[in-house]
């Protein structure tokens, strides 16, 4: 079903329209267009269609879509905000928060507006303009994991004034990366790295026992096995920690499956497996976009975490990426300390909150910071070990009903 806005730009700009879609049926209809302006657009792999199809059907089937689409006068796509509508209740009440589509357990960084660079700016604004001019139908509009450099906090700001709504802005997750620099080789990287000599003298001793091997699937047909060796090993590292943040239920083991198929026919899967004498003994789970490596996910035996099994897969990635002719390298969210020692920049992903003031919307921001605050009170009173138990149990709980991502 479309609902459809004709939406004026500036005079200067080109006059837009904007379409909503709000079923399945249509959403899968927008692919072959979706495509083609996401190819071209630089934007996030995370706003890609193949991606956030298997999200609506496996993880978001309670939340209603509003995807925005930008079309100019010959109705060709050049712009999409693809949002969901999702009911909460809060403090008794029911709150319409709009939202993201993937913005939720499966990790999705960089979500924003999808369209060209040069039009980016205008398509944003007649976006915001659609959104002022329908605000009855929503109480919250809360944008998750927005890079802390896009232009879309300004354009907020700009169209909902202060005296009216409020806008919050808070920072989310540091994101590591590195970029190559021009004709570098794989050693000459790891000479500006923390752990060239570890993994060198990690990589001579596997290659020297009978059996050692890396493979590396891209062919969608043959994801299936190296895909649950990467389940079973991220589960295994994960299981004294009390489970993992990053891959959590049943759901989300079969979204991936899903958008793993669905990326790799367009040859954005890179699934790694490190085994010894037919056996896995890591798995590093990578997607490749717009000249980019990005470190999606890893798992490994911790039977095997004195070899530095982890260490040497991770190598062999970068290794690949150089090859292939990648410009750089993402570790995407999180900053554990292993990453320091491969990458020296950051980004930052922000999350964007907008209500109305003196609306249901504000119950939200006032129910998780009710939620922080005892979360506060108890890390303060409570000894040590009961709130790492208590953290521990949490994240089982969480593994059970799916959970937000936070760490690589």
């Amino acid at each position: 079903m479309f609902r459809e806005s004709e939406v004026r730009a500036p005079s200067h700009a080109r006059w837009l329209r904007v379409e909503v879609v709000s079923d399945v049926l249509s959403f899968a209809r927008l692919r072959t267009e979706w495509t083609v302006l996401h190819e071209s657009s630089g934007a996030s792999l995370f706003t890609a269609w193949e991606w956030l199809q298997p999200w609506v059907h496996r993880i978001g089937p309670d939340r209603t879509l509003r995807v925005l689409c930008a079309r100019d006068r010959s109705g060709r796509l050049v712009g999409l905000l693809p949002l969901a509508l999702q009911e909460r209740r809060v403090l008794g009440r029911k709150v319409r928060r709009l939202t993201f589509l993937g913005d939720a357990h499966v990790g999705s960084d960089f979500l924003d507006v999808v369209a060209d660079s040069g039009t980016r700016e205008e398509v944003t604004r007649a976006f915001v303009a659609y959104l002022r001019d329908t605000q009855a139908d929503w109480d919250v509009l809360d944008l998750l994991d927005v890079d802390a450099e896009s232009p879309s906090e300004s354009l907020l700001r700009e169209s909902f004034g202060i005296r009216d709504y409020r806008l919050q802005v808070r920072p989310r997750f540091v994101c590591p990366w590195e970029a190559f620099l021009p004709a570098e080789t794989f050693h000459s990287f790891l000479r500006r790295t923390g752990r060239r000599d570890n993994y060198l003298r990690r990589r001579r001793w596997l290659d020297q026992q009978e059996g050692f091997r890396i493979d590396r699937v891209v062919a969608p047909g043959k994801l299936a096995g190296p895909l649950a060796s990467f389940f079973r090993l991220h589960a295994a590292r994960w299981a004294e920690e009390g489970g993992s943040d990053g891959i959590r239920g049943p759901e989300v083991e079969a979204f991936h499956r899903d958008a793993t198929q669905l990326l790799a026919e367009r040859g954005k899967v890179w699934l790694y497996t490190l085994s010894l004498a037919g056996r896995p003994l890591a798995s590093v789970y990578g997607l490749v976009h717009g000249g980019t490596f990005l470190y999606y996910q890893s798992g490994y035996d911790p039977a095997w975490r004195h070899r530095s099994v982890g260490l040497v897969l991770l190598g062999q990635t970068f290794k690949d990426a150089l090859d292939a002719g990648c410009t750089a390298y993402d570790f995407l969210r999180g900053t554990e300390a292993y990453k320091s020692e491969w990458a020296t920049r950051q980004r930052r992903t922000v999350a964007l909150r907008v209500h109305p003031r003196g609306g249901v919307g504000q119950l939200l921001g006032l129910s998780e910071e009710a939620g922080r605050r005892l979360r506060s009170a108890a890390r303060r009173v409570l000894p040590a070990p009961w709130t790492e138990s208590l953290r521990r149990l949490r994240r089982r709980r969480s593994a059970l009903r799916g959970g937000p991502t936070a760490r690589r």
